[in-house]
């Protein structure tokens, strides 16, 4: 394992016992609401301490992005941290086990390494740059599915802001119609992880934060998979706009999106 990608796993281990222990009491903890169904706790805040502390103590001089503190560092950083401490703090604060830590390391604008944990099931995804990616120190894939009346889609729905709800819904009605499901789960790096291992298909998902996706593109990447915007282009970590899959269910998803992208 890189070293940096290990300082990762260590990082993402120790934000995850705080949210494990955490879990056991989720009516005590202090939550804020950051904005409209978007929320933040106490955990998230101790989690991200942790992760930041763990690969500062490490890396010293790098930067990093996180979604709680914000950018540190970022200036004349050669390599930079992109960290979400719990995505899908929504479903950890209502008791439902699907969150995940995810850890990012850029180098020079192109993501390198990547973690995705899943306390819960004890899931450890890990990306390197040209090594492939693994699930438990086991190589993953994508599906190898191709037919869309086949595949089962993840997505994510416009939560935090709905202006774009009607396209979104064109969007759900058409995929729904030409596939065999959709799931929403709430952890947009799992998705991705999903994606990765062919668990699911394929993946959508509108405004997103970098934080959210930058490790499980990797991930998706390393396995075979494709990640584009909506428009099949690179500019899915600057807009949030991202479609992810094997190449040709990627295609015949962003196929069925386009009449909805403007």
């Amino acid at each position: 394992m890189h070293p940096m990608l290990n300082v990762a796993v260590k990082a993402a281990r120790r934000a995850a016992g705080i949210i494990q222990r955490a879990s056991h009491n989720v009516d005590t903890i202090r939550v804020e609401k950051k904005q409209n169904n978007d929320f933040v706790s106490e955990v998230d805040h101790a989690a991200e301490e942790a992760i930041i502390s763990t690969i500062l103590d490490a890396y010293p001089k790098h930067g990093i992005l996180a979604e709680e503190s914000g950018a540190k560092g970022l200036g004349n950083a050669e390599f930079e941290w992109i960290i979400d401490p719990l995505d899908g703090t929504t479903n950890f604060l209502h008791g439902h086990p699907q969150y995940s830590v995810s850890i990012a390391l850029m180098h020079k604008g192109q993501i390198q390494q990547a973690v995705v944990y899943d306390p819960n099931r004890n899931d450890l995804f890990t990306a390197s740059r040209g090594v492939g990616a693994f699930l438990n120190d086991r190589r993953i894939r994508v599906s190898k599915r191709i037919a869309m009346n086949e595949c089962v889609i993840a997505t994510g729905f416009p939560v935090t802001d709905q202006s774009y709800i009607d396209q979104y819904l064109g969007m759900l009605k058409d995929v729904l119609g030409k596939t065999a499901g959709v799931r929403r789960e709430g952890s947009a790096a799992l998705d991705l992880c999903n994606v990765a291992c062919g668990r699911v298909d394929g993946f959508w998902e509108l405004n997103l934060k970098p934080w959210d996706i930058a490790a499980g593109s990797l991930i998706v990447q390393e396995a075979g998979g494709i990640v584009t915007d909506l428009k099949g282009e690179d500019g899915w970590l600057e807009s949030g706009d991202i479609v992810a899959g094997s190449p040709k269910v990627l295609a015949q998803l962003l196929h069925t999106l386009a009449p909805h992208v403007g």
